[in-house]
């Protein structure tokens, strides 16, 4: 046996509740590996999967938990073998599949990928979806074109999970980081992570029928999306692009096609951590491990154990949580 926590929902009312529970292997669904957890973090869609109604979940009971770091205790894969530090991120674990909100989990060999040297379990989960996210954006912008030296680089929810990490890689690559937050008590946390410009979230919402603004921006990471996207696209110099990564602030977006993908050849880059290919998240992990700065990643960890995770859950989705959750799943 061993603990986890479980969501369930009475179906004569359809609310849900979570409780750290015991359970046992046989409980687990049938997956070639299995790992004994260590490491585990919140993100925006464990909220959900703790909140009330369960938010993305399909079936009960289920235990939430989108990505993990551990110790593979059996393997029927021959990729993977007892001892092997592994992570799991995406495949929709913690939605559809039961996640790393556990002691143990069994799981699909495709979904995993080796710890890369210079990481831990937790370290690795200090960076988890938010920073594999982070580094995906990153690696996008870079394919088109992005170098330091060209210009400010905007990131928006930079207070966030994917935000924080983003701002401390694009930092320590040298590149000039304006970090958009709408908390003015977290200027000084992002400047800690690097940020040369902490840029009012008003700045970027306060409507405007201007087709298009005054250049600034030599790329961007936004975690926000909706009405912010729109202005941000207007502001961006010529050529560059914007890694689209979340819809905090909706998935609708004002502007006209013209402009500025048009006149400014602007590109807009959706960046997806769920179905990734296994040689782009191996090549992420190890970008993640060589180029984040590991005293700044420090700076953003908040330690949480099974029994915090219903509240940090309503937390998130508050947008009252900063930096990145890691929750020892064995304390």
């Amino acid at each position: 046996m061993f603990y986890a926590l479980v969501v369930e929902k009475d179906e004569e009312s359809g609310k849900t509740s979570a409780a750290v529970k015991q359970i046992a292997v046989d409980d687990l669904p049938d997956a070639e590996v299995l790992v004994a957890v260590e490491y585990s973090t919140v993100n925006y869609k464990d909220g959900l999967c703790v909140g009330p109604g369960g938010g993305l979940v399909r079936k009960y009971p289920h235990v939430p938990g989108i990505d993990f770091a551990g110790t593979v205790e059996e393997s029927s894969d021959a990729r993977y073998k007892p001892g092997d530090k592994v992570i799991l991120t995406g495949w929709r674990v913690g939605e559809a599949h039961w996640g790393g909100y556990a002691q143990k989990a069994q799981v699909r060999a495709d979904w995993l990928v080796p710890l890369p040297d210079g990481l831990d379990t937790r370290t690795a989960m200090a960076v988890g979806t938010a920073g594999l996210t982070a580094m995906l954006a990153v690696m996008a912008l870079e394919d088109h074109g992005l170098q330091p030296g060209h210009g400010p680089v905007l990131v928006t929810g930079a207070a966030g999970g994917v935000g924080s990490v983003a701002t401390a890689i694009l930092a320590q690559l040298g590149h000039e980081v304006a970090a958009v937050t709408g908390r003015p008590e977290t200027g000084d946390y992002l400047k800690q992570l690097g940020a040369s410009q902490i840029v009012p979230r008003e700045e970027l919402t306060e409507v405007t029928r201007k087709p298009l603004e005054a250049e600034q921006w030599a790329g961007c990471i936004d975690a926000v999306a909706g009405a912010m996207l729109g202005r941000v696209l207007k502001q961006m110099k010529y050529g560059t692009s914007v890694a689209a990564i979340g819809l905090a602030g909706g998935a609708a977006i004002e502007g006209a096609l013209i402009t500025p993908f048009i006149l400014r050849g602007v590109n807009l880059l959706g960046i997806d951590s769920v179905m990734q290919p296994y040689e782009n998240r191996l090549r992420a992990w190890q970008r993640i491990a060589r180029d984040l700065p590991m005293k700044k990643l420090e700076a953003m960890i908040r330690p949480a154990i099974l029994s915090d995770l219903p509240g940090l859950g309503r937390d998130i989705l508050k947008g009252q949580v900063k930096g990145r959750v890691v929750v020892d799943v064995n304390a």
